[in-house]
C-alpha cells in the first residue's frame, strides 16, 4: 500500500520536474518507476495516487519520449531511463531558453533606454545586480565595442581572472584596442601575470600597472562604462552602468590620467632592454609599481628568500636605496 508520505514525496518531485516542462502525472510516474523498476501500470497508479487511466496515459507519453521503456512479456512492466539521459537534454534545452530570454531582456532594455534617455535623465545611469548579470553585461560591453576597451583591473572578481581570454583575443583580431591598468593586487594574484596578463600582451593588449587604482572599471569606446557600486574588497554583486554623459567623460579623463602615471607591463616585457632578461624586466616592473616582496613572490612563484635576494641584488646594481628609486633609475637607464 502507498502511504501519505510516499504520495507527498512524489508530488514534490513532480513539482520540481515541472520546471523541465514535464507534466505532473508523468513526473510522478517517472520518479516512482526509478525507485521501483519493472513495475506494472496498476501498481504505479497506486504508488502515485493516480487512476489506472492516468497512469497508463503517463506511461504512454514517457515511453514515446524515451524516458521509460516497456519490458518484454506479460503483464506489461516498465523501466525508467537513467536521469542523466532522460532529463539532461531537457535541462540543457531549458538553460538555453533562459540564456536566450536574458539576451532578449537586454535587447528590450536597450530599446527602453534609447527611447527614454532624453526624457528621463536618470536612465543615463542604470543599476545591475547579481554576479551572473554583471558578467553577462561586461561580456556584452566587450562584444559591442567598436574601437577601444579601457579597464581598471583590481580585485574582487565576478569571474575567474583569465576566463575572458578567448573573447578578448577575438575582439583584438577585430581591431578593438585593449588598454588595461592593473593594480598591484591584481598583478600579485597567483598565476595571473604569467598565465593571463602576459598572454594577453602577446595578442595585443596594452597593459600598465599602478600601486593602487581609485575604482574598478570597464569602459567601451566613450559610450558606456561599468563600475561596482560597493567598494568591498571581497565581492562585487551590484554595479552602475553609465551611458554617454558628463559623468562618463569624467571617467575617461580619470583613466587617461592614471594611464600616464602607470608603469608599462607588456611593452617592457615583450621587448626588454638587450642587457636585461625578461625575468629581471618583470621584477623591475613590479618594483616600479610599488609591489611588496610578498606580492612579487606570488606573481613570479618565488620563495620569500629568493624574492628578497633578487630584489636586493637588483637594487644594489641600480645603486638604489628605495624601490621607487630603483624604478626611476631603471627608467633612466632605458631598462623600462
Amino acid at each position: 500500500m502507498t502511504n501519505s508520505r510516499q504520495v507527498a514525496g512524489s508530488r514534490q518531485q513532480s513539482r520540481d520536474l515541472d520546471a523541465l516542462g514535464i507534466p505532473p502525472a508523468d513526473a510522478s510516474v517517472y520518479t516512482a518507476l526509478l525507485g521501483h523498476p519493472r513495475t506494472r501500470a496498476v501498481d504505479l497508479a497506486e504508488q502515485c495516487g493516480l487512476s489506472a487511466q492516468q497512469a497508463t496515459r503517463a506511461l504512454s507519453r514517457l515511453t514515446a519520449s524515451g524516458m521509460a521503456s516497456r519490458v518484454p512479456g506479460r503483464p506489461a512492466r516498465y523501466l525508467a531511463a537513467a536521469p542523466d539521459i532522460a532529463l539532461g537534454a531537457l535541462a540543457a534545452e531549458r538553460a538555453a531558453e533562459l540564456r536566450s530570454a536574458r539576451a532578449m531582456i537586454e535587447d528590450l532594455m536597450e530599446v527602453h533606454r534609447e527611447a527614454s534617455r532624453f526624457t528621463h535623465p536618470a536612465e543615463l545611469v542604470e543599476v545591475v545586480t547579481g554576479a551572473e548579470n554583471l558578467d553577462a553585461r561586461v561580456r556584452r560591453l566587450q562584444d559591442e565595442a567598436r574601437t577601444q576597451i579601457r579597464g581598471f583591473d583590481r580585485p574582487p572578481y565576478v569571474s575567474v581572472p583569465g576566463e575572458n581570454l578567448d573573447l578578448e583575443r577575438q575582439r583584438l583580431r577585430a581591431g578593438v584596442v585593449f588598454r588595461v591598468i592593473y593594480d598591484r593586487e591584481a598583478i600579485a594574484y597567483p598565476g595571473r601575470l604569467q598565465n593571463d596578463i602576459l598572454l594577453s600582451g602577446t595578442h595585443g593588449e596594452r597593459s600598465r600597472v599602478r600601486p593602487q587604482l581609485p575604482i574598478k572599471m570597464v569602459m567601451a569606446d566613450e559610450e558606456v562604462a561599468v563600475i561596482p557600486i560597493s567598494s568591498s574588497p571581497h565581492v562585487v554583486d551590484a554595479a552602475y552602468i553609465i551611458h554617454a554623459s558628463a559623468l562618463l567623460d569624467a571617467l575617461v579623463t580619470l583613466f587617461e590620467a592614471e594611464w600616464d602615471r602607470a608603469v608599462p607591463i607588456t611593452e617592457a616585457l615583450t621587448d626588454p632592454a638587450p642587457e636585461r632578461d625578461p625575468e629581471t624586466t618583470t621584477l623591475l616592473t613590479l618594483l616600479a609599481a610599488g609591489q611588496t616582496d610578498a606580492g612579487i613572490g606570488r606573481a613570479l612563484g618565488w620563495s620569500p628568500r629568493t624574492t628578497q635576494r633578487r630584489v636586493q641584488r637588483l637594487m644594489t646594481e641600480l645603486n638604489a636605496t628605495t624601490r621607487f628609486q630603483a624604478g626611476m633609475n631603471a627608467k633612466d637607464r632605458g631598462w623600462l
